[in-house]
């Protein structure tokens, strides 16, 4: 999850050229750290010669409608595996309440240089609930160097631009944050990254920045070696705003999980030789537009894309000393059929997914609705693995901002399965985003009720 609070447009403009690195004068003090975040301006932030520190906190409950944490009969296993279908017989379930807290403070590092050049750094992480939010990933740890004529370099750990774009601004402004940004066959964080940040180009009476990153994910892979590009275009002309995006990974791990980190096909390098090779990515497009001071319209339109990903079980006395099975991770697999010796055929899949949203300020007011779509999938696997199912969620909300680094919202949101089954192929598990379960009922209704404070 991220922040939910929305913010001004003109704010998400301000930080979004931040982010693209090639204004420095934009990215004094707070910039760096608030465009890696999306978040406001902060009121608190806490500066000491050339470090500066900023962040957020934020507390989160939600009621669900329909709520069965337990119903799986194999709590341990993923979406991906055959045995994970299988629910308790006759469990009940109903109503129920469930809650996070998030922190992730950002450590910044600046110094100007001779001739106009920048030099920076940046660490973050992020806690879910006391705990690392992906254990042995950090959020930020890289170092930059930028100018205001040729723009910028990072190198290191960074977030990617289609998770950080889509759940912030366009899918937490509307209470869709985990829904949009982190379905889909993407990847949010990288691990070994080369980054390149043009300065902001004039085009036709606009500005338009142009990115590219390369990451190579975790050493130690010979046969199956982890790459990932992403492509970014942002274009931005009055009060329209758009961020076109392309990103293609091959060998991270199979998922369709767009806030995950890329870093291998497997957990353990010692199996390279014995997995074959998996891809997948997404091209995706988001604008926003500000009708007046008070009405704004969004969207966007994302295609998803996978190999597909052979289920194998796998074989290593020194890994596995015990005995028990591992098998890879596999992707929209036929497990009807075996090939032989533990292998099961994994399927290419394609599908296309939505958002659409409005927002109307009043005051220290906003008021949200948003939609997102997620789309049945295009394959050839005769079994179905949830690509037959879609899933539309809406929401309904209300913003207030206090002042002083605080917003408070309560968002009142519903869900609708096409069908009682596996969840969409876009989502990571079959009840990702709002802990209500695809194969026990086809419609729900969640309110959540949270505040953030920014520093």
């Amino acid at each position: 999850m991220n922040i939910a609070a929305p913010m001004s447009l003109s704010a998400a403009r301000r930080i979004q050229r931040a982010a693209s690195g090639v204004r420095p004068g934009a990215l004094m003090k707070l910039g760096v750290a608030l465009a890696a975040l999306g978040l406001p301006a902060a009121v608190m932030a806490v500066d000491f010669g050339p470090f500066s520190l900023t962040g957020f906190a934020k507390a989160e409950v939600t009621r669900v409608g329909d709520y069965c944490p337990d119903c799986q009969r194999d709590p341990n296993a993923t979406k991906q595996f055959v045995w994970a279908d299988e629910m308790v017989q006759g469990k009940p379930y109903g109503a129920g309440t469930t809650h996070v807290t998030l922190f992730q403070p950002y450590l910044g590092l600046k110094f100007d240089l001779p001739s106009g050049f920048r030099v920076s750094a940046l660490l973050s992480q992020r806690w879910r609930d006391g705990a690392p939010d992906f254990s042995g990933f950090l959020y930020e740890k890289n170092i930059a160097i930028s100018h205001e004529d040729y723009g910028k370099l990072t190198v290191g750990a960074t977030q990617t631009r289609t998770w950080m774009f889509a759940d912030y601004p366009y899918g937490a402004n509307l209470g869709l944050a985990d829904a949009w940004g982190s379905s889909g066959a993407g990847y949010g964080l990288l691990t070994r990254a080369v980054r390149y940040t043009s300065r902001a180009l004039d085009v036709a009476d606009g500005d338009l920045v142009l990115e590219a990153t390369y990451d190579i994910g975790e050493k130690g892979w010979d046969k199956n070696k982890p790459t990932l590009w992403e492509i970014w275009a942002q274009y931005r002309h009055g009060d329209l705003g758009i961020d076109a995006m392309f990103q293609d990974a091959k060998n991270g791990t199979p998922s369709a999980f767009s806030h995950g980190p890329f870093s291998s096909l497997f957990y353990n390098s010692s199996f390279d030789q014995q997995l074959g090779s998996s891809s997948q990515g997404i091209a995706m497009v988001m604008a926003s537009y500000q009708v007046d001071s008070k009405l704004e319209i969004s969207g966007g339109l994302r295609g998803n894309r996978w190999s597909g990903a052979y289920a194998k079980l796998l074989q290593s006395a020194s890994v596995n000393p015990g005995g028990y099975d591992i098998w890879s991770n596999p992707f929209n697999v036929d497990w009807n059929v075996d090939l032989g010796g533990g292998v099961y055929k994994g399927y290419a899949a394609t599908s296309v997914d939505l958002l659409l949203g409005l927002r109307y300020r009043v005051g220290k007011f906003i008021a949200y609705t948003g939609m997102a779509h997620l789309g049945a999938a295009a394959t050839d696997n005769p079994m179905d693995r949830g690509a037959r199912n879609a899933a539309t969620l809406n929401t309904l909300g209300l913003s207030y901002s206090y002042g002083q680094g605080f917003e408070f919202y309560g968002t009142l949101g519903m869900i609708n399965y096409a069908k009682t089954g596996l969840a969409p192929l876009s989502e990571p598990n079959n009840r990702t985003f709002t802990n209500i379960d695809s194969r026990l009922t086809t419609r729900s209704s969640w309110f959540t009720a949270g505040g953030v404070f920014t520093f």
